[in-house]
């Protein structure tokens, strides 16, 4: 399983793999058309009310980490979306893009570590 994380401002060059955007609100700045997304999945990003209180603040991640692990296990549409980024990475390379500044304390790496955990 090869699973990339990858700011979407930061992107300057095309790295392969299918790439899903795992952010609840679109990256202020980028159009649509320039994403090359294969899928935007929001999805599967935290309640709004969990990322308002986690505020990237990387204090709190280990207990982000463990409410939006619970979100997703008790979600069914956030479980189904999980299952399908595993089934993705099977022999292929996905790239999570998130836009978050904090590139160690997001959705994305809870994301990540689920999918290499569960794949």
């Amino acid at each position: 399983m090869s699973v990339v994380l990858k700011r979407i401002y930061d992107e300057d060059q095309e790295t392969g793999g299918y790439r899903v955007l795992v952010d609840g609100i679109w990256p202020r700045g980028i159009k649509k058309e320039d994403a090359n997304l294969d899928e935007w999945m929001d999805g599967i990003s935290p309640s709004k009310e969990l990322h308002q209180w986690f505020n990237h603040d990387p204090e709190k991640f280990e207990e982000f980490k463990k409410l939006y692990t619970e979100q997703i296990e008790e979600s069914k549409e956030r479980k189904k979306l999980l299952d399908k980024l595993i089934e993705k990475a099977d022999g292929n390379r996905v790239v999570l893009l998130f836009g978050a500044k904090d590139e160690e304390h997001n959705q994305a790496v809870v994301i990540k570590e689920l999918m290499e955990k569960k794949g």
